[in-house]
């Protein structure tokens, strides 16, 4: 896939509620994600695609989503792109509400997403 097509794939995924399953398909086995701050005491860097799959499945153990949009992919040359999202919930353990809002920009190699940085 080139990374339009990547591109496409990621956003249909997220808003179909089947982001975590793109990530074998998407992802390089080495990519890297990187967050804004530190989340849940790991730092911000995940390394590696276990990694990844580690912080989607914390995400879903610690927060209800119950609302969002995923914007069109904006792309970037032949090798980035960025995505708008935002979400609404509460985090599970205290009910706490939230309201989030965050840009993505997605790094692509080799037919592979490698890198993913969030800024919110």
């Amino acid at each position: 896939m080139d990374v339009k097509e990547i591109a496409q794939e990621l956003v249909k995924g997220c808003r179909d509620g089947k982001a975590a399953e793109n990530l074998d398909r998407l992802y390089s086995a080495n990519a890297v994600s990187v967050e804004s701050v530190a989340m849940s005491g790991d730092g911000r860097t995940a390394s590696g695609l276990a990694a990844i799959k580690g912080k989607h499945d914390w995400w879903d153990s610690n927060m209800e989503t119950t609302g969002g949009s995923v914007s069109d992919p904006m792309m970037h040359g032949d090798d980035r792109f960025a995505v708008i999202f935002e979400a609404s919930g509460k985090e599970k353990a205290t009910g706490k509400p939230f309201a989030m809002k965050e840009v993505a920009v997605y790094h692509v190699a080799d037919g592979k997403i490698v890198r993913e940085e969030f800024f919110y």
